[in-house]
């Protein structure tokens, strides 16, 4: 085999063994679905939740890198503080070494079988499940084809002169091995991918453990660079989220590469042997009690660790008055938990919307400027939450998400419409208010305790719906029905009422014109709520 074709086969298995990463963690992830989201819901500031949390996250999603982006955007996102997300990040590390215990096992002989079964469920299946099922049995086998085919290309290597050579310039010099691992991890951004060509090679008996624990230790820091460019253009505290990555396995390269000789011992203590299928096991062996161990003696630094990034970047981040604050492009690493934090912005934005026409009431029966004033700022904010959101979903639409979460993206599209169809008919009633106080325009007692009635029905339909869409409560959107029901038959009673009223003097015809525009747009938030309500009736959220 020549050196050209060497390469080739080299990069087509290294390939094959991402895609095939890849594929499994997409379908473990889509297969936890919200279960997957539950696990970040339940954070604390305790780190052994933490770091539970990281390990859990990263075995489903197969990857510490995408984990620790995911950390920098909650970060971002102001839903997680530095505290943490260095438990997280702690955690994600020891995750990571899944794949490696995965590919030290010898079941090549499985591949194909993998490869069919897959094949067979994803092509004939026509429940999504099983088809996430199909992906998983199916991205397993197509990485080990992978680490198949990265084995036989590199095995010539055994014998190369060149290469021996290479070898034992690298055996007993720890920090060339070290660099070499940052590097080559730096590159492919995927430790496991780094781990899965060191097994690769150790299968072809061409690697002594010597030298692929140095490269191991290496392979830490170099997967640091994808949360280092993730964290370009974030908040400062984002950044100090990535710095302190880089730091934590910077710091347990540095306390292990003086103890590589004591990890090598431990190793092959429990795994005895210097053959391929030894070596294999040993290697991924080292990996797991480098990550668990370094975990275990820095969890207990987590202050001063982020006491030492807050001295490398000083500051605080200036709070944006302005802006989404649960959702970050770096969460459609994780597109589940992308799904969740959409659904969080939302409620946030519908409850925006329902201030608003609490302030805009408010200016309204009170004549209170300043009411008014906060009705236009927050319909600001609300007009600057559904272009971001919109723009959020259309991205998160077009990622790897299963039938039942494409369903809810297509449904959230719907409501952040309706949402901010409520903000402009809250500012339609803000508009009135200025206009009764320019015109100094007086209502009857009668008529402000209807416009009462009728603005209590609204919020509590607002409040029912907004309630609804957050636990996807089906049953409840029954009830935000029967409330707009009640709403329509009110505004058609205040209506008769009102012209009765007109009839009789009692008021003039500016007073009559404003308290039938009020009682309109009232009827029409109603509608907006209900329309909530049902998309979450109608979706197949569960």
């Amino acid at each position: 085999m020549d050196l050209f074709t060497t390469i080739v086969s080299l990069f087509g298995g290294l390939g094959l063994f991402l895609y095939g990463m890849t594929m499994m963690g997409d379908g473990l992830e889509n297969a936890a679905g919200d279960r997957l989201k539950s696990v970040f819901d339940k954070i604390t500031s305790n780190p052994v939740k933490g770091v539970l949390t990281g390990a859990i996250v990263t075995g489903i999603i197969q990857s510490s890198s995408a984990t620790t982006v995911m950390v920098v955007g909650f970060v971002n996102a102001g839903l997680m503080n530095l505290y943490q997300a260095t438990a997280v990040i702690m955690g994600a590390n020891i995750g990571t070494t899944i794949t490696a215990q995965l590919i030290a096992f010898k079941m090549d002989f499985l591949a194909p079988l993998c490869l069919a079964i897959g094949a067979m469920i994803v092509l004939f299946s026509k429940n999504n499940k099983k088809k996430q099922i199909g992906n998983i049995v199916l991205g397993f086998g197509i990485l080990f084809l992978g680490l198949d085919l990265m084995k036989n290309a590199m095995s010539p290597l055994a014998d190369s002169p060149i290469f021996t050579t290479l070898i034992l310039k690298l055996q007993g010099k720890v920090l060339l091995g070290v660099l070499l691992g940052a590097v080559m991890t730096a590159v492919i951004q995927s430790s496991s991918a780094s781990t899965g060509i060191l097994v690769a090679l150790a299968s072809t008996g061409a690697l002594p453990l010597s030298v692929a624990i140095p490269i191991l230790l290496g392979s830490n820091i170099g997967t640091c660079v994808t949360a280092m460019i993730s964290s370009i253009g974030t908040s400062r505290t984002a950044k100090k989220a990535a710095v302190i990555h880089l730091l934590f396995n910077v710091i347990g390269t540095l306390i292990f590469i003086g103890f590589a000789t004591q990890l090598a011992n431990v190793v092959q203590t429990i795994t005895p042997g210097n053959d391929a299928a030894a070596v294999k096991r040993q290697i991924a062996n080292a990996h797991t009690i480098f990550n668990v161990i370094n975990t275990f003696l820095l969890i207990w630094f987590i202050k001063p660790l982020v006491a030492l990034v807050n001295r490398l970047i000083p500051g605080e981040d200036e709070k944006d008055a302005i802006g989404v604050q649960y959702i970050d492009e770096r969460l459609l690493e994780t597109p589940v938990i992308a799904l969740g934090q959409t659904t969080n912005e939302l409620v946030r934005m519908g409850t925006k919307a329902k201030e608003n026409v609490e302030f805009a009431m408010k200016a309204f029966v009170y004549n209170d400027e300043k009411a008014l004033k906060k009705v236009y700022e927050q319909e600001k904010l609300i007009n600057i939450l559904e272009d971001d959101i919109t723009k959020f979903l259309v991205k998160l639409s077009n990622s790897e998400l299963g039938e039942e979460q494409k369903g809810m993206v297509a449904a959230m599209f719907h409501v952040v419409n309706d949402i901010e169809r409520i903000g402009d008919h809250a500012e339609n009633i803000a508009d009135l208010a200025s206009e009764k106080m320019t015109k100094n325009a007086d209502f009857s007692e009668e008529g402000v305790k209807e416009l009462n009635d009728i603005f209590n029905y609204t919020i509590n339909s607002l409040e029912m719906s907004i309630e609804c869409f957050k636990n996807y409560n089906k049953d409840k959107a029954d009830t935000v029905r029967s409330v707009e029901d009640r709403i329509d038959s009110l505004e058609k009673q205040l209506r008769s009422s009102h012209i009765k009223r007109l009839n009789n003097g009692v008021c003039n015809a500016t007073v009559g014109a404003i308290f039938l525009d009020v009682i309109s747009n009232f009827e029409r938030i109603g509608d907006h709520a209900v329309n909530i309500a049902e998309i979450v009736a109608e979706t197949a959220y569960n």
